[in-house]
C-alpha cells in the first residue's frame, strides 16, 4: 500500500495567456456540493483585475483585426479541445454543482456545441446587423457593426461551465476581449476552460480568466477607464448597483442581465452578439 500523499492542485488565473499566481498571494479553498476539499484557487486582486484589463486591451486590436472566418475557426478550435477533455470537465462539473456524473456529461457537450453555434455566426453576423442604406443623393451609406472594445464578464455562479461559455463565447465572437470573473464557488470549470484556451489557437490577453469574488472585483472591472461594457450576470442584486454607478464614471455599457440566472440549456439566439457590437455607419461618393 503506497503511502504517497497526492499534491493538491492551486489553479491559478489566466492573464496574457499565463497562469500567473495572484500577486497577492492569496487562495481559498474550493469544495465539492458536500464540502469536501477539492482545490485551492487563486484569490485575484484588484493589481490583478488592471493587468487583465491591460492584456485584454493589448490583445483586442489584433483580436478585433482578424477576419471573421478566422476567429469562427478558432472558436471552432476551442469546440474540439472541450471535447476531447470531456471526462476532465464532467468530473469537475459533477463535483462543483453535485449533479451525476451523467448530466455533467450532457452540461459538457451543451458547452461544446454551444462554442460551435458562436463560431458559426462570426461571419454572418455582419449581414444580419448591417445594411445599406438607402439616401437621396449621389451616395452609398453603410453600416456596419463593430467590436465595443474590453469586456468584463462576471461569470454565473451556479452554472459553472454551460453559464460560462454562454456568456463569454459572444463577447470573442464578435471580436471582443474579456476579462472573466469565474463563480467563486465553482471556479474549478473556468480554469480548465482557461487550459483549453491556451491550446486552442485563442492569442494570449483575448480571454483572460479570475478567480475570487464577484461582488469584490466586479467594481473594480466597472471603474476601469480601459474597459468598455461589462455583464454583471455573476453578481448580486446590490453589487450590480455599485457596478452600474462605477460604470457612469466612465460611461460604459452595463448589460441588463435577469435577477435570477436563466436556463442555460435554452437554445442561445444573436441578443447577446448584438450587445458586443456598436454600428458604424460609412457614407462614400458614388463618382460618375
Amino acid at each position: 500500500m503506497s503511502d504517497r500523499v497526492s499534491v493538491a492542485k492551486t489553479y491559478k488565473l489566466y492573464i496574457d495567456g499565463k497562469f500567473p499566481r495572484s500577486e497577492s498571494g492569496r487562495t481559498y479553498p474550493v469544495t465539492d456540493a458536500e464540502g469536501g476539499f477539492l482545490a485551492n484557487a487563486s484569490h485575484a486582486s484588484r493589481k490583478d483585475v488592471r493587468d487583465a484589463v491591460s492584456a485584454a486591451r493589448k490583445a483586442f486590436g489584433g483580436w478585433s483585426g482578424a477576419t471573421a472566418y478566422n476567429r469562427g475557426q478558432v472558436l471552432y478550435r476551442v469546440a474540439e479541445v472541450l471535447e476531447g477533455r470531456r471526462e476532465q470537465f464532467a468530473a469537475e462539473v459533477a463535483a462543483c454543482e453535485g449533479v451525476p456524473t451523467a448530466d455533467a456529461m450532457c452540461t459538457v457537450d451543451a458547452a461544446v456545441d454551444r462554442w460551435v453555434w458562436y463560431a458559426g455566426w462570426t461571419d454572418k453576423i455582419a449581414s444580419v446587423l448591417g445594411a445599406a442604406n438607402p439616401v437621396a443623393g449621389p451616395y452609398f451609406s453603410f453600416t456596419v457593426p463593430e467590436p465595443t472594445g474590453v469586456v468584463g464578464v462576471l461569470a454565473p455562479q451556479s452554472s459553472s461551465l454551460l453559464g460560462l461559455v454562454s456568456v463569454l463565447a459572444p463577447v470573442v465572437a464578435t471580436g471582443c476581449t474579456a476579462v472573466v470573473v469565474s463563480s467563486a464557488d465553482r471556479p474549478l470549470p473556468a480554469i480548465t476552460l482557461s487550459e483549453v484556451l491556451a491550446t486552442s489557437d485563442v492569442p494570449g490577453g483575448v480571454v483572460n480568466v479570475l478567480t475570487g469574488r464577484a461582488d469584490e472585483l466586479g467594481p473594480w472591472l466597472a471603474s476601469h477607464a480601459d474597459v468598455n461594457a461589462i455583464d454583471p450576470t455573476g453578481a448580486s442584486a446590490e453589487s450590480r448597483v455599485d457596478i452600474a454607478q462605477q460604470a457612469s464614471g466612465t460611461v460604459k455599457r452595463v448589460l441588463t442581465v435577469p435577477g435570477d440566472e436563466p436556463d442555460w440549456t435554452r437554445r442561445p439566439d444573436i441578443s447577446r452578439l448584438r450587445r458586443y457590437l456598436e454600428a458604424k455607419t460609412v457614407w462614400h461618393p458614388k463618382g460618375t
